[in-house]
């Protein structure tokens, strides 16, 4: 082959692979650029805070649940409802869940008791209702007038767990508590409750539902109060 012949030849396959390199940065560069002036995604939901971030403790004291159903009851045109929720939920250290999906059909209110239903595979139990709430329950159920769940909206359907946290959150704020409240809290409170009234941890257990005592234990740890005093010589 001529000498000339493989020159053209050579030259002929370094342009194409410059043009080839020069593609390769454009695209390059067109990538970066791209990367550059793509807007950042701003849906990403925020990260969940953790409690002890969100407030103090994970229980409320008997004042702040005072003021709970205070402000439940004064609270618009479903306070009566919303202080019963409250109420219901405390006294009975009752889940969002097993509140929501609570039944007439478990209330006797001439024997004045209620089928407590559990969940979490929890034990269930039979728990007997105060004077005021059986009177309460009574004046429900000519309110809202449901025939199956206990606890409705305005529409005649069961209440959701969206809807009672959404209760308790606000009626934390009309009570003026200085941390977020949640349903939960309830549950808490009366255990911490009965642990502080001397009730024997067994007996907590078998109202609370727990299956496992170790569950129970964290409402009986020692009252910092009856510590009072052991420093002394």
């Amino acid at each position: 082959m001529p000498k000339s012949t493989k020159e053209t030849q050579n030259a002929e396959s370094g342009q194409k692979t410059a043009k080839k390199a020069g593609t390769k940065t454009s695209s390059a560069a067109k990538k970066s650029s791209a990367d550059i002036t793509k807007p950042r995604r701003t849906n990403i939901p925020p990260t969940k805070r953790r409690n002890v971030d969100a407030r103090p403790r994970e229980y409320l004291t008997p004042a702040e649940i005072k003021q709970l159903k205070i402000a439940a009851n004064n609270s618009g045109r479903h306070g009566f409802r919303d202080w019963l929720v409250i109420t219901i939920m405390y006294r009975h250290a009752l889940r969002v869940g097993e509140l929501c999906d609570l039944l007439w059909e478990q209330i006797d209110l001439r024997k004045g008791r209620m089928n407590v239903n559990r969940m979490k595979n929890g034990d269930p139990s039979v728990h007997y209702l105060e004077e005021d709430e059986i009177r309460a329950l009574r004046q429900l159920q000519k309110d809202y007038a449901s025939p199956e769940y206990v606890f409705i909206s305005q529409r005649q359907d069961r209440l959701t767990n969206r809807t009672v946290h959404n209760i308790v959150a606000k009626c934390g704020d009309l009570a003026g508590i200085k941390f977020p409240v949640h349903p939960h809290m309830l549950r808490h409170s009366k255990g911490y409750q009965l642990a502080a009234r001397g009730e024997d941890t067994r007996s907590i257990q078998a109202y609370l539902g727990h299956k496992n005592i170790q569950h129970t234990a964290m409402y009986t740890k020692v009252d910092p109060r009856k510590l009072k005093g052991f420093g002394r010589d």
